[in-house]
């Protein structure tokens, strides 16, 4: 798949609620995800499928998530990568509802996802 087909079907599979089944069937297993910021519980860096699912499995465990919509993708001259804009209405385990913005640049390699990186909007 090129960057067009894949940005089109992750973006359907997070509309449908099936963040899951994209990061099984979308993702290399050499994956690695790097997040804005991290914490000790849960670093900014991650390599590995295991290492990502589990990060998923920890971000649902963790927030109430009200609403999700994920738009895109956004394609430029490379055919290795696309961003997909998310907007989130979440409240976590131990806070306030909030919505949060970002944005996720995602590179590709052998027609899986190789990257993703979380941009967020600062200032």
């Amino acid at each position: 798949m090129n960057a067009i087909e894949l940005g089109t079907r992750l973006v359907s599979l997070c509309n449908d609620g099936k963040s899951e089944e994209a990061v099984a069937t979308l993702y290399s297993d050499d994956i690695v995800s790097i997040e804005g910021q991290g914490t000790e519980e849960m670093p900014a860096r991650l390599e590995g499928i295991q290492a990502v699912k589990g990060k998923n499995d920890w971000w649902f465990a963790n927030h109430e998530v009200h609403s999700s919509v994920a738009t895109g993708p956004f394609c430029g001259h490379r055919d290795d990568q696309f961003v997909v804009q998310f907007d989130l209405d979440v409240t976590p385990k131990e806070g306030e509802r909030m919505q949060m913005r970002e944005v996720a640049l995602y590179t590709l390699k052998d027609d899986k996802i190789i990257q993703e990186e979380f941009l967020y909007l600062m200032g």
